[in-house]
């Protein structure tokens, strides 16, 4: 069972890309951001390919428009870091209407504002059509250690729990006039930290023991899941097979030119 953020990431559907095996979809995604990230930021084109190829997987997957787009924004960052390097980089300078620009920084930015958003895109198409269920027994297919996937298990299981716990204490402290305007007055939250810290680590101490004292000894249990067959593996591959041809053939042009 997972919290209510965590499963609103999942976007229920029967597409072929819903009903593919979880651990062949990660295998497809780890690929696909392999053969961007190795794609040189001058291949422009193969970019644009790379791009077509998640649009693609996503109009198979009949995920709406707006999901891509919103999600996509966990990607500012990225972008406020790479807008800087054209003023910051080295190099040979070329003017941009009223500012001068580095070459080796543009070339910078553009790399990595194409492979991130690439690669974001891809990883909002695994998330949108897989449940975190079947995502942890993907792994767990996959030979993850155990460990491994018991943490991520855990984590997104009970992420919302300590999310609730910390906004109810954050209303309890607004309900008694704590309203915080400057740094010195940063300690009662910061107390509540702590607390909310404790409390975790020991909510944490007794689920394990309930656990252990129901038969767990530090693997989850293997629910099943769907068998690939040669097919399934074909069509979960091949997108990624592409983005690897064109990965390969931009370096080998690039290299030669």
């Amino acid at each position: 069972m997972t919290g209510a953020r965590t499963a609103s990431l999942y976007v229920p559907g029967t597409s072929p890309v819903h009903r593919m095996p979880a651990h062949l979809k990660l295998i497809a995604l780890v690929v696909l951001i392999g053969a961007v990230v190795a794609t040189p930021p001058q291949a422009v084109l193969a970019f644009a390919v790379h791009a077509g190829l998640v649009v693609l997987a996503a109009a198979f997957a009949r995920l709406p428009p707006g999901v891509l787009g919103r999600r996509l924004l966990v990607e500012v960052p990225f972008v406020v870091f790479a807008l800087a390097l054209p003023f910051a980089g080295g190099g040979p300078r070329v003017p941009v209407g009223p500012l001068t620009l580095s070459v080796a920084g543009l070339w910078a930015a553009w790399g990595i504002l194409a492979k991130a958003t690439v690669c974001v895109a891809a990883s909002i198409v695994l998330t949108a059509t897989t449940a975190v269920p079947e995502l942890l027994g993907g792994l767990t297919r996959l030979r993850v250690p155990a460990l491994l996937t018991s943490v991520a298990g855990f984590m997104v299981r009970y992420v919302d729990v300590l999310t609730d716990e910390l906004h109810r204490r954050r209303v309890a402290m607004a309900s008694r006039g704590y309203q915080p305007r400057w740094a010195w007055q940063a300690g009662p939250l910061a107390a509540s930290a702590g607390t909310l810290f404790v409390r975790s680590y020991e909510r944490g101490e007794r689920v394990y023991d309930a656990m252990v004292s129901r038969g767990f000894t530090g693997r989850m249990p293997d629910l099943g899941g769907q068998r690939a067959t040669a097919l399934t593996w074909a069509s979960a591959l091949a997108l990624p097979v592409v983005a690897v041809a064109v990965a390969t053939t931009a370096t080998l042009v690039g290299g030669a030119g």
